[in-house]
């Protein structure tokens, strides 16, 4: 399946500590690791190792850290025509504390994620309308993410938008959504609706359904995912498992998920392989390198246990 993703590239740096530093606090004793990482970045990852034909659309700094990156991307398979050396601005970088219960805390310095323009998208017109799935999270800025939009809309592609980290989004832009994929923090800053069960998920859902998006899928992380769309409503169970570093799960839940909506899977079982997918991520360090393989997923997927 192609898949086309715009977004951001960082290179996560990495500190497990038994917790995360309060204000003011310092915590000793932490390993420190480094890892690619960037939200784009995971998801086009993810895509590609469950078995989708990836193009990434970015940007990365004339640095070391950018160049990495790339070489990265290629030896998993994906097309870097569309990712563009910013001379001007240094590669992302995040800071993430990781606690004792795989929990994070994260910050990003975005360098060139933010110079990653509507024009930028625009030269990759061609390859959008070809493709399956277009694939988005809010890491780089809003004007870029709604020009691609546009081109998938007109060329009736498929725009699956992961609103992460979280802001408030113009109509305009929601309805050009065809699938929306908050996570409950995420769902009530779009709707201000408080998510705490299958419920308030219900009717976070039929808000943004009513302001133009055409189906929406709220992950709860291990309990599963709450699904509403015109052919399935209810919640989809997710995998239980001891949990390491849950940095990116959703960005490999994303990625898997355009895969296998992209195969013409049936929804709840696309939902159901990205759920296996981001479980499998979380019990690894690290984003990018916690993305499993395609053979991976289907095994925990026919293994039938871990359901949560």
């Amino acid at each position: 399946m192609k898949i086309i993703v715009v977004g951001s590239s960082n290179t996560d740096m990495i500190i497990k500590t038994e917790r995360i530093p309060k204000p003011g606090e310092t915590v000793i004793g932490g390993a420190f690791s480094m890892a690619a990482g960037g939200k784009g970045a995971n998801q086009a990852v993810a895509a590609a190792r469950a078995g989708g034909q990836v193009t990434f659309i970015a940007r990365v700094g004339a640095d070391l850290f950018g160049e990495q990156a790339v070489v990265g991307f290629i030896a998993d398979g994906i097309e870097v025509t569309h990712v563009l050396r910013d001379k001007r601005s240094p590669s992302g970088v995040a800071l993430i504390y990781v606690d004792r219960k795989g929990e994070n805390s994260i910050a990003v310095a975005s360098g060139a994620n933010a110079q990653l323009a509507p024009a930028d998208v625009r030269r990759a017109r061609a390859e959008i309308a070809a493709a399956d799935v277009l694939l988005m999270q809010l890491e780089t800025p809003l004007e870029t993410i709604a020009a691609a939009a546009e081109i998938a809309a007109k060329h009736h592609v498929p725009v699956i938008l992961n609103p992460a980290p979280a802001q408030p989004l113009p109509p305009a832009l929601l309805e050009k959504i065809t699938i929306l994929t908050p996570n409950e923090h995420e769902a009530e800053l779009l709707t201000g609706i408080a998510v705490n069960n299958a419920r308030d998920a219900a009717a976070a859902a039929e808000n943004l359904l009513a302001r133009g998006v055409g189906m929406v899928i709220i992950t709860l992380g291990a309990k599963g995912a709450y699904v509403h769309a015109a052919d399935f409503k209810g919640m989809v169970p997710g995998f239980s498992v001891a949990a390491v570093d849950t940095t990116a799960a959703g960005d490999v839940f994303n990625g898997a998920l355009a895969v296998a909506l992209g195969e013409r899977r049936p929804l709840a079982e696309a939902v159901r392989l990205a759920h296996a997918a981001a479980a499998l991520s979380v019990t690894k360090l690290g984003a990018q390198p916690s993305a499993p393989q395609r053979r991976a997923i289907q095994r925990l997927c026919k293994s039938g246990g871990g359901a949560a």
